[in-house]
């Protein structure tokens, strides 16, 4: 479902400018078909979940619509062009991919990682400037890193590494992000911390994001679509309150569960009974 913009002098509607799409998407590994026939769409300044069991397709489809996976038919598209055709350093100015668990050089500073997002925007004829260190003190700050920007990228913790993840692309200026699990390995409150943070890049920088999650509570309390997706199909897209419903759980994660009101965000909360199946 996506909503509708009224126009503020004629109170028409307009759609709002859809930034990434996924159409007719086939996906595979070899003869092993992971995604198939899929139709997607993320619009500009929305922030989508997409949630589903272990091996449905998720990650796959998140490499797919960050060009690290060619889909064997169908096409992804990038602000209307078909990002296959769309050169690499364009790409990357525009779109931000963080892969499930990122692996820096050893001995890498938080600093030197940071400075790595602004590659896209230097060529031969513009290296590195003032407006570029600039970037990149702005990035550590909002995230809260200035104080670890010559600490060792593989000597933070979990969570202040998945920030220095996120402020590199910040300084990539891309609008356009794209998480991969990114709360993975981590406790409950750095789940909060790095989710916090990127509510803020969308609500505060304007930031488009979609974020692959597997704690339903949190991808209902933080996006405001979800995308369920069971063997490699979308089988519901939605808010969360018309996403997160108990047949949805029964039949997409063989689970049974009560959905109540978050008591905190009002958002759909899952407490699970039993597995069915």
């Amino acid at each position: 479902m996506t909503a509708t913009l009224a126009h503020p002098a004629t109170g028409t509607t307009s759609r709002p400018q859809v930034r990434l799409a996924a159409e007719q998407v086939r996906l595979a590994y070899g003869e092993h078909v992971v995604v198939d026939s899929l139709d997607l769409e993320l619009t500009d300044g929305s922030f989508t979940a997409i949630v589903g069991p272990n091996g449905c397709g998720k990650s796959t489809l998140l490499r797919a619509l960050g060009r690290l996976l060619r889909p064997s038919s169908g096409q992804v598209v990038l602000d209307g062009r078909p990002i296959a055709k769309t050169p690499t350093r364009e790409v990357a100015r525009v779109l931000g991919l963080l892969p499930q668990t990122p692996i820096a050089p050893e001995g890498l500073t938080v600093a030197d990682l940071v400075a790595r997002g602004r590659h896209p925007h230097q060529s031969w004829l513009r290296q590195w400037s003032r407006d570029d260190e600039a970037v990149v003190a702005e990035a550590l700050s909002w995230t809260d890193m200035t104080d670890l920007a010559d600490r060792p990228v593989d000597a933070l913790s979990g969570g202040q590494r998945q920030r220095a993840w996120i402020s590199m692309a910040l300084a990539q200026g891309t609008d356009l992000l794209l998480l991969d699990e990114p709360t993975t390995y981590l406790d409950l409150s750095h789940q909060i911390d790095v989710l916090e943070l990127v509510a803020r890049l969308h609500a505060e920088r304007g930031r488009t994001v979609a974020v692959v999650l597997h704690d339903l509570n949190l991808a209902a309390r933080y996006a405001q679509r979800l995308i369920a997706m069971k063997d490699g199909v979308m089988v519901a897209s939605g808010t969360p309150a018309e996403v997160l419903t108990e047949q949805l759980l029964d039949e997409v994660f063989d689970l049974e569960a009560r959905v109540i009101p978050d008591p905190v965000s009002d958002t759909p909360m899952v407490v699970p009974v039993r597995r069915i199946r």
